[in-house]
């Protein structure tokens, strides 16, 4: 008897333990006492049309995006994502096709598109008239592949946006969300790849930019839907947004993860290329004194140069049957051995090799000045914003009080 009872309090007390879990969960995430869905609607409404100051603010976030993604300047793109209003439209869509409203949708497709030419324009007439050089377009380059992983920053970013837009007190949501969903960057590349009749850069940029508008609006149509915005009755439209969203998410995350596979193959080629090269530097006589990885072509190659004497046909079947237990095909290694010779000088080698680091020592220490420079630039943006922030708050929480004692 005593088992059982003992048996039966010990499931009770799970039970309770759980139900306990289950109201702290429900609490943590309760949102009703937060939300404010008339305030929300109208402001999701104010921000979608694109006339006057809006017209300026996003032609000059452009030019800065492009200043920034023309000199490779993270903080700078950084700036004009902060700066740019292209997310209200986005949402503004999100929104009507969250709850029926067909204008709402039809107004802000039409400023989305005002907003999309003449972002592409101010971008394509400033690479155009740029009298500066693109010799490294890496923030450029990064803006032509998108994955899986760009939807689902768009997906949360989304989220996340339009619980900030939906709450009652706002913060720096808005903010992080345009910065992590990353809009501008890619209308820059669109516009670059225009000015210079690139396809590659025109056909990567405009689907990554695809991707972050229609996952952001797919996540504020999801977001209308469970925090409770009131749906303009019509089932036979309702019907038909439901199948729109799935033909989208469809057509969008097909190639995303086709592009995401062939991210993961590359990121792993690289990354066991330079494990073989880094624990294989010495040779016999030889010396690894450099290598390249190329990414562009149909299939990955390791361009190994090398110095000292010149490997004979043994060893270097040795070193490519070594290179398959790193997962590289022998194809796939190139072997310049110009600086090789049959006779060596080992002083001749070392010192050439001393020359060559040397000069890769200085290139790093001056990218790491220049980053410097540009992080100090970021840091004391950043802290004048959130001053900023902070004494707008101060404002509105004085605002409020002086309001409650009136009332009183």
């Amino acid at each position: 008897m005593s088992t059982c009872f003992g048996g039966r309090s010990r499931n009770s007390y799970i039970v309770n333990a759980m139900n306990r879990f289950q109201r702290y969960i429900r609490h943590l995430l309760y949102l009703e006492n937060d939300i404010d869905r008339e305030a929300a609607a109208a402001a999701i409404r104010k921000n979608i049309n694109f006339r006057g100051p809006n017209v300026i603010i996003l032609a000059c976030a452009i030019i800065i995006a492009s200043v920034g993604l023309n000199v490779n300047s993270i903080p700078v793109i950084i700036g004009a994502m902060l700066i740019s209003p292209v997310m209200g439209p986005i949402i503004g869509f999100g929104l009507g096709l969250g709850t029926n409203d067909t204008e709402l949708m039809t107004n802000a497709l039409k400023n989305f598109f005002i907003m999309v030419v003449i972002s592409i324009v101010v971008a394509c007439l400033y690479f155009l008239v740029s009298p500066l050089k693109l010799n490294n377009p890496t923030e450029l380059l990064a803006r032509t592949r998108p994955t899986i992983y760009d939807v689902l920053i768009a997906l949360f970013g989304g989220v996340a946006g339009m619980l900030e837009h939906a709450r009652k007190e706002r913060g720096n949501v808005i903010s992080g969300v345009a910065i992590a969903t990353a809009l501008m960057p890619p209308l820059c590349t669109l516009g670059y790849g225009i000015s210079k009749l690139s396809l590659n850069y025109i056909m990567g940029a405009t689907y990554l930019f695809l991707i972050n508008s229609v996952f952001i609006a797919l996540a504020t149509f999801f977001m209308s839907k469970f925090l409770g915005f009131a749906n303009i009755p019509d089932e036979r439209r309702l019907r038909h947004n439901r199948r729109i969203v799935a033909f989208v998410l469809l057509i969008m995350i097909v190639p995303s993860v086709v592009t995401a596979i062939y991210t993961i193959r590359d990121n792993n080629f690289t990354t066991n290329a330079e494990r073989f090269v880094h624990e294989n530097k010495t040779i016999g006589s030889s010396y690894i004194f450099d290598y390249e990885i190329d990414l562009s072509g149909r299939s990955q190659t390791l361009d190994i140069y090398l110095a000292g004497e010149a490997l004979d046909f043994t060893a270097k079947q040795m070193l490519l049957k070594n290179a398959r237990t790193y997962g590289l095909h022998s194809d796939q290694i190139v072997f310049h051995e110009e600086a090789a010779v049959q006779s060596i000088n080992k002083n001749e080698v070392i010192r050439d090799l001393n020359d060559h680091y040397l000069q890769k020592i200085q290139e790093l220490n001056q990218t790491i000045t220049e980053l410097q420079i540009e992080l100090s630039k970021y840091k004391a943006a950043e802290k004048v914003a959130a001053e900023k922030a902070a004494a707008e708050k101060a404002a509105a929480e004085k605002a409020a009080a002086e309001k409650e004692a009136a009332k009183k």
